[in-house]
């Protein structure tokens, strides 16, 4: 999905230190992780934010998550400066905490700690030829093992009602799913994102507890002509985004 610069209406993103900009997987994620299912937006208090980047998920989920506090954590560490200082920036500073760690890192410091929502907006490209600079192949690029980590993690520090919620491309969903069902957690909620309501989905939106059930389907499109947004996304984010 191409990257887009967003002008947000509750805090102002700092991105002169940082390559990598706020992108429409992150505020898609940070606008619908916890929309369902047990996860209500004024009751999850404990959320953590894996590959935060910038900060910008976090930043929406605090918004969104009135008494959260919100442990958001990145091995980039230029990124983790970035997002911690738009982190001190913003009307949520007191709730909010950047980790320039790994999560197997994080994990080795905070081994006790459980949370009601953990989300993640990850490395997509399984198995692939490497980008040119290290800061977007760390950003960008993964193999299968990562995933299977990621659910073992998530599954070990989720509270019982808890939800984990991704952003991925199709393929690369499907891979996820295969290692969080044999660790049992299981898909609640699937939103696929086209760009167009007559085009191909490519990015799945995924929500997993422990508890199998039948899983909810949706779709929403991102345009609905050539530069007009469509109005359900629109919707999603217009609490967030001042072009809407």
């Amino acid at each position: 999905m191409s990257k887009q610069l967003f002008s947000f209406k509750q805090f102002e993103i700092d991105q002169t230190h940082c390559a990598m900009k706020v992108n429409t997987d992150g505020v898609l994620l940070g606008a619908w992780a916890g929309s369902g299912g047990s996860i209500k937006n004024t009751t999850s208090t404990a959320i953590l934010d894996i590959g935060t980047g910038t900060g910008v998920i976090a930043l929406m989920l605090a918004q969104r998550f009135h008494e959260a506090e919100i442990d958001a954590v990145e091995i980039d560490k230029l990124a983790a400066t970035t997002a911690a200082v738009n982190f001190q920036a913003s009307a949520f500073a007191g709730r909010l905490k950047a980790f320039p760690l790994n999560i197997e890192h994080y994990f080795m410091v905070y081994p006790e700690k459980q949370f009601d929502l953990i989300v993640s907006n990850p490395p997509f490209f399984v198995d692939s030829l490497k980008s040119e600079t290290q800061a977007k192949q760390i950003a960008r690029h993964t193999d299968t093992s990562f995933f299977e980590l990621l659910c073992q993690l998530a599954a070990k520090h989720l509270k019982p009602d808890g939800r984990f919620c991704v952003i991925l491309p199709l393929d690369t969903a499907a891979i996820l799913l295969q290692f969080a069902q044999k660790i049992g957690l299981y898909p609640s909620e699937i939103l696929n994102v086209s760009s167009f309501p007559d085009s191909k989905p490519h990015r799945q939106l995924l929500s997993l507890s422990f508890q199998p059930q039948e899983v909810r389907y949706s779709s929403l499109s991102i345009y609905e002509a050539e530069k007009v947004y469509h109005p359900a996304y629109r919707a999603l984010l217009q609490n967030f985004l001042t072009i809407f």
